[in-house]
């Protein structure tokens, strides 16, 4: 927040640090109201909230206080789970705050990256999520050396069963491998994979 002081005849605009408070909702039926209550009783000048009815990618009032904040602000969430649905982007998200030198605060989870202890449990995190990544590799590794040595001369299976789809989906969710490297693990066909996910997606109501 900016303050405009004078000193000795100078005038000079100084910036004290804020707390921005960020909420999220699934859908337009739900409330922000307990996010949005909790936010402003932690002291947060600002509270923006988004409906994320599609991906994480679009939250533009997540984009609009990043570009309000200023170095030494902090961003404030209720939980965790607003700010990521998984370790992996959590981690991505305080990563890119810390760079531009925002902290970073979790009511429900008593995490904050300004102090010694909360940025322990960042460094905690960011280990898991890097030994998430290694074992993907691993099984990835693993899974195209076994549909190598299975061989494709005669042809790909046209289906998949259920254990195949559920798998196909979480590495599909968690985006470390490409649909063809999937495929390659699962030995079906990116087109498999693709028309099994399609098959697989829950009813819109």
């Amino acid at each position: 927040m900016p303050l405009d002081r004078a000193v000795g005849g100078f005038r000079y605009i100084e910036f004290v640090s804020m707390l921005l408070g960020y909420a999220r909702v699934s859908t337009d039926d739900q409330d922000a109201a307990l996010q949005v209550d909790a936010l402003k009783a932690a002291g947060c000048a600002k509270v923006f909230v988004d409906t994320a009815s599609g991906g994480l990618a679009e939250r533009p009032e997540l984009a609009r206080l990043l570009d309000q904040a200023r170095p030494g602000d902090t961003l404030v969430v209720w939980r965790l789970d607003r700010l990521g649905r998984s370790i992996k982007h959590l981690i991505a998200t305080l990563t890119d705050l810390s760079e531009i030198e925002i902290g970073f605060r979790s009511l429900t989870e008593n995490i904050d990256t300004t102090t010694p202890g909360g940025r322990l449990v960042f460094h905690i995190f960011a280990a898991l999520a890097e030994f998430e990544r290694d074992l993907i590799r691993e099984r990835t590794k693993a899974g195209l050396a076994a549909a190598r040595q299975r061989g494709r001369q005669g042809g790909r299976p046209p289906t998949m069963s259920p254990k195949q789809v559920t798998t196909a989906r979480q590495l599909y969710d968690q985006r470390d491998m490409t649909v063809e490297q999937i495929g390659e693990v699962l030995g079906v066909s990116r087109t498999t994979i693709y028309r099994a996910l399609r098959r697989a997606q829950p009813a819109k109501a």
